[in-house]
């Protein structure tokens, strides 16, 4: 077989490795099976991904390397930096995908990016919110209750917000701008103080409901955020730790206290933030539509950077149809089926229509022939020590695909369960290449 016959192969072998994709989008779009089958399955993949890196690239790697002069402990820092650069190059490109929508293929990848993207957006206004000395005495734990029940509220310059002896009915916290207090003497309104951006008043309206000692005026332009004492209220018949923090309040050791500052504004925070640690439904759904728009891209570079690593391994061992990479083909082959059904489930919820979808995995099996082909014609055929390192850098992507993508969704997905699963992989690889090797 000469090198254009090899490389055609090796093409081929890329085509046969990735196609199992269109299985999988096909099952998630159309033929959905129990998320558990589905673990499993990737589970079985994921560990005979693992056997078949460790022992056809790391392990003959090594065995290269020794036949060049290396003594053992160098040739395990020469493939263990190739598959340190590989995994580090893998999870900085895929995190900087993720990050811009490709999340949405994974669900605990999207679950990840959700959080982590509700607790930035509601960082600024919790930060708003510590500065006030009545919420900073709650549980910074249960302001999540209370974010839903926050408006903005813009008022012009000149705008006056409440009037001495007005109902004590809203706290106010200036988000943006400043606000005049003002006294009234009778006679005619005097500004006595000026309040900026974080400065919080009218807090003892949600506790006592007083009616207001001074008149509120904007200073020019100015943003507010809002909690009406009605909806403060519901929160309280709802939330017996909120309920009982208030009631803690109302005593006047409790108010005099308030003029202590509470927990410190930065901690209170701190601890709110990171309280933001689960999603209800409605969050979830709004937050997979507004990732997944514009996102194709980004999706489509995700899958392809999941599988360029293991096609141009595949390419570069393809001497013979007898030295074919069989663990290796079987594992990504396996292992695509599943990550093509649950992408499909996700990116369908996210707002994709099956044509696209199916155009997208069009585009990962097309790199795969490629970086099949590339591999044998650039880094297969050759012992040299740039080849070795290359296939090293292809096993370290490929062994961060199967810690960063597949065993957590396979644990998603199945549990505990996926233990076994994981072994009954690597002990099938193992009994392949034990096979290939002892003939």
């Amino acid at each position: 077989m000469d090198s254009g016959q090899q490389i055609l192969a090796a093409a081929l072998l890329g085509f046969a490795t990735t196609s199992s994709s269109f299985i999988g989008a096909t099952l998630g779009l159309y033929l959905p099976m129990s998320k558990r089958a589905l673990a499993c399955i990737l589970a079985f993949a994921a560990g005979s991904l693992i056997s078949a890196l460790a022992i056809e690239l790391a392990f003959e790697g090594a065995q290269d390397l020794h036949h060049h002069g290396f003594p053992a402990s160098s040739a395990w820092g020469f493939i263990g930096g190739g598959f340190a650069f590989g995994a580090t190059l893998y999870y900085a490109a895929t995190i900087y995908l993720e990050r811009r929508g490709a999340a949405v293929r994974y669900a605990t990848h999207f679950q990840e990016y959700a959080i982590e993207r509700k607790q930035h957006e509601t960082r600024a206004l919790i930060e708003l919110l510590s500065k006030c000395d009545l919420l900073r005495h709650l549980p910074p734990e249960g302001i999540e209750s209370i974010l839903p029940y926050i408006r903005k509220r813009h008022l012009k310059a000149g705008e006056t917000l409440f009037h001495v002896g007005d109902p004590g009915d809203a706290l106010y916290i200036v988000a943006k701008g400043q606000v005049e207090v003002l006294a009234d003497s009778g006679v005619k309104a005097h500004s006595i103080a000026k309040l900026g951006e974080g400065h919080a008043f009218g807090e003892m309206a949600l506790i006592s409901g007083g009616n207001r000692t001074a008149t509120i005026r904007a200073a020019g332009a100015t943003d507010l955020v809002e909690i009406d004492k009605t909806d403060f209220q519901h929160l309280i018949e709802h939330d017996p730790q909120l309920a009982h923090a208030v009631r803690r309040l109302s005593h006047e050791r409790a108010i005099n206290n308030l003029s202590a500052g509470g927990p410190n504004p930065s901690t209170w925070a701190n601890i709110a933030s990171e309280s933001l640690d689960h999603l209800s439904r409605s969050e979830a759904n709004k937050l997979l539509h507004e990732a997944g728009k514009g996102a194709g891209l980004a999706i489509v570079f995700g899958n392809i950077l999941d599988t360029i690593p293991g096609c141009l391994v595949i390419g570069a061992k393809f001497t013979d149809f007898e030295s074919l990479s069989l663990t290796l083909m079987l594992g990504m082959f396996i292992g695509g089926i599943p990550e093509a059904a649950a992408s499909g489930a996700m990116m369908t919820r996210a707002g994709y229509r099956a044509k696209t979808i199916f155009g997208m995995w069009s585009a990962v099996v097309i790199i795969g022939v490629v970086a099949a082909a590339a591999g044998k014609g650039f880094i297969g055929g050759s012992d040299s020590l740039v080849a070795i390192f290359a296939q090293a850098i292809a096993g370290g992507a490929v062994l961060a695909l199967v810690s960063h993508a597949m065993i957590p969704e396979a644990i998603h997905g199945g549990g505990s369960l996926t233990v076994l699963p994981i072994v009954a992989g690597f002990l099938f690889a193992l009994y392949l290449a034990l096979s290939a090797s002892m003939v």
